[in-house]
């Protein structure tokens, strides 16, 4: 059954065939494609290396093509298969992947390729909905590109393409069950690794939120640029604001070792070294008779930023603080100096790391260095 939608109150005619209506897509795609490390030169054929399109989708998955495109390198380098994957430490896999971002789609990727290299790659979308990490987009993504198989991947750029190309004013996310079946007969009449690439092709650099619509293929039949509506197609959905906290990274050194938390088991930033942190600092007059322990040498501070998490906004404020003796702490740990660089940090305690080695700016206020230490349960 065919649906009608409404442009400014003007009823649509029906969907007409995909297979049809995207053909201009396939040569265009041909014309201006990107070469890119993962993509292969022969879009007719299986995949050469179906591994190669794993890593990069679960690379792709929030992520700008231009980031990945280092980080697919390295990865490569050191992992080239499957097996070699599933053989590597969590630590290595972590420190790799540094900076990326998101680093539980590292642990999937591998208990992916562990399930690979034991049982080898699944045939099917059903299959590949199994291997961790691979929800509806990014297995049928992989099932198109590497497996040459007809499922239709419905990612943010093939969305907003053909929520303007059909016309669709609401979320095209509510569609999407029938928007695959209507894709169908165009991977399969046009190749379902050309047609699914060309389709993210198009959203990335044509279709985008300001679209260039003298560039497209898909101008002639498209309803959104017939009725002057590219603005409002597909429809944009307010994301409330997110909230913002204070927070002090702190690094602590005494006799040649730094203070850190050790990696989490789980959560977000499982598998991952960190700076401590305090959110909270109370205030404690020096004067009235209070100490700082542990015999505070020297400390520096350096120029905070913001950092904007999908569910939070952090202003850091950084400061180093040196000690002259070492103590135990239940929940942290210190570290040799010589290890610092070689343990995997998320991009927050990377930075701090990188301005450890630096001279700040002078006349910097003095942090609240007592508060800091008694927050940390260092004593007051």
């Amino acid at each position: 059954m065919r649906s009608s939608f409404f442009i400014r109150g003007v009823p649509t005619m029906p969907w007409p065939g995909s297979a049809e209506l995207l053909a201009p897509l396939a040569p265009w795609f041909n014309a201006v494609r990107r070469e890119l490390p993962w993509r292969a030169q022969d879009l007719d054929s299986l995949h050469p290396d179906p591994y190669a399109v794993l890593v990069s989708e679960l690379m792709l998955q929030q992520t700008q093509v231009a980031t990945v495109i280092p980080y697919f390198h390295r990865w490569m380098a050191r992992y080239p298969n499957a097996q070699t994957l599933a053989l590597a430490t969590q630590d290595d896999i972590h420190k790799l992947w540094e900076g990326l971002g998101y680093y539980r789609r590292a642990r999937l990727l591998q208990g992916a390729a562990q399930i690979i290299s034991q049982g080898g790659w699944p045939t099917d979308l059903s299959g590949l909905l199994e291997l961790p990490g691979l929800g509806p987009y990014t297995a049928a993504a992989v099932a198109a590109i590497a497996l040459q198989q007809p499922e239709p991947a419905l990612d943010g750029n093939a969305f907003r393409v053909l929520a303007r190309v059909l016309g669709i004013e609401g979320d095209p996310k509510q569609e999407a069950i029938r928007l695959r079946e209507w894709l169908k007969p165009a991977l399969v009449r046009h190749g379902p690794a050309r047609m699914t690439q060309a389709l993210m092709e198009l959203g990335a650099l044509v279709c985008g939120p300001l679209p260039k619509c003298a560039d497209c293929p898909l101008r002639g039949a498209c309803f959104a640029h017939r009725w002057d509506a590219t603005d409002r197609i597909p429809l944009r959905v307010a994301r409330p604001k997110s909230p913002t906290i204070d927070l002090w990274l702190v690094a602590i050194k005494a006799e040649g070792h730094w203070l850190l938390c050790p990696p989490a088991q789980s959560g977000l930033l499982a598998g991952l070294w960190s700076w401590p942190t305090v959110t909270q600092v109370p205030e404690i007059d020096l004067a009235a008779g209070g100490t700082l322990p542990f015999g505070l040498r020297n400390w520096r501070a350096w120029p905070g930023w913001t950092q904007v998490y999908t569910h939070r906004r952090e202003r850091v404020l950084p400061v180093a603080l040196e000690l002259e003796t070492q103590f135990r702490h239940p929940h942290l740990t210190w570290v040799e100096e010589k290890s610092l660089n070689g343990l995997p940090l998320g991009k927050r305690d990377q930075r701090l790391r990188e301005l450890i080695g630096t001279t700040p700016p002078i006349n910097n206020e003095a942090p609240p260095l007592a508060g800091l230490l008694a927050s940390l349960g260092l004593g007051g």
